[in-house]
């Protein structure tokens, strides 16, 4: 089977290091050397386009714009992108996620695609008025889902869970397609979530021996619901015409950032309930001197990205055969989808389309 690529919109803001982030009040602190206004935005999902990516992944959470606004403004500036719109359960009702799905994919002519952030951080989701507690916040996402594909079904749908009720929850109309769910989350609590549900199990960047672990798991729990799951993992890139300037564009990155600011930042990752995010703080330690190739968990795998960042924290890093080495190799464990971005998004959109791509095409991946 071949693999599908997506880039990353960047609707925090975008510059030429990790920490830089959008605000729209620009007394709150520093700002992004790009701010996320549509026509940046545009022009990053215009070179997605442009280079063959499948679609991009828009985040959701406090320090970005909102992904289903932003990505509907950028339908009519592309053609045929998709747009991997991240949301989270816990702030919106399930049927009214449905009719958005529904009129999205009708003006959009079917380029919808929906990623579901249960959310691992407690005072995140209470700044959105959600009290639930890690496993009652999975418990609700299962509900949330069942109902969302039972409103699709076209027919007046009733559900009575623990956390979710609804009573002859209908639409205008079915989305036609029905949006595939991108579905993350590494514990206990999230795995069954995934078997039942996702179309797509996505992990973060962990080295490959980890990543064929959880697919595994995932895939004999799906295979109980007499389900198929395919898998995706999210992943920053850093790729060059050398190896050299390729780590020597991680150096940058990671001469970048001060101790100050990798020892707030992981202060803040260690509160995090999610699994997925401990497990991406196990893997560096937060050791900004450990040096950029000291980072390197898997060969042209860095993790120094979770340093500072949240959520996706490792890198592939190396010229463009070893970059598709290792895309190759996750392949190889079953991984058909790979969810990629890199700073700035604008440029490293191009330098993987116009380095890597063509490696993949090669190789027979495409």
């Amino acid at each position: 089977m071949s693999v599908k690529l997506h880039w990353f919109l960047p609707t925090s803001g975008d510059g030429r290091t990790i920490v830089e982030r959008f605000h729209a009040n620009k007394s709150q602190g520093p700002t992004a050397q790009r701010d996320p206004d549509i026509d940046y935005l545009a022009q990053v999902a215009q070179a997605a386009e442009r280079m063959g990516f499948e679609g991009v992944l828009t985040p959701t959470g406090t320090w970005c714009e909102d992904s289903w606004l932003t990505t509907a403004a950028l339908i009519r500036e592309t053609k045929t992108l998709k747009f991997l719109v991240a949301f989270r359960p816990g702030t919106i009702s399930p049927t009214l996620a449905a009719q958005m799905a529904g009129t999205y994919q009708r003006i959009s002519g079917g380029r919808l695609l929906l990623n579901i952030v249960t959310g691992g951080d407690a005072v995140e989701q209470r700044r959105f008025g959600d009290w639930h507690d890690h496993d009652e916040r999975y418990a609700r996402t299962d509900e949330f889902l069942s109902i969302l594909r039972g409103v699709w079904s076209g027919k007046p749908f009733d559900f009575e869970g623990e956390h979710l009720r609804v009573a002859g929850a209908t639409t205008l109309a079915s989305p036609t397609p029905t949006p595939e769910v991108y579905f993350g989350g590494s514990s206990p609590a999230a795995l069954p979530v995934a078997a039942r549900h996702a179309d797509v199990y996505l992990t973060w960047g962990e080295p490959p021996a980890q990543v064929a672990e959880k697919i595994g798991k995932v895939r004999e729990l799906a295979e109980e619901q007499g389900r198929k799951v395919r898998f995706g993992v999210r992943l920053h890139t850093i790729s060059r015409d050398s190896s050299a300037e390729a780590w020597a564009e991680a150096q940058k990155l990671l001469d970048a950032l001060s101790p100050d600011q990798v020892e707030k930042a992981q202060k803040q990752l260690a509160a995090s309930e999610s699994i997925g995010q401990q497990r991406m703080v196990a893997l560096h330690g937060g050791a900004l001197d450990a040096g950029v190739r000291g980072l390197e968990i898997h060969p042209n795998l860095w993790a120094g990205v979770g340093l500072v960042r949240g959520g996706a924290g490792t890198a592939l890093v190396g010229n463009h055969a070893e970059v598709a080495d290792l895309i190759e190799e996750y392949h190889s464990l079953g991984v058909d989808e790979f969810v990629l971005s890199g700073y700035p998004h604008l440029e490293e959109a191009y330098w993987f389309g116009e380095g890597v791509r063509p490696e993949l095409s090669r190789r027979g991946l495409l």
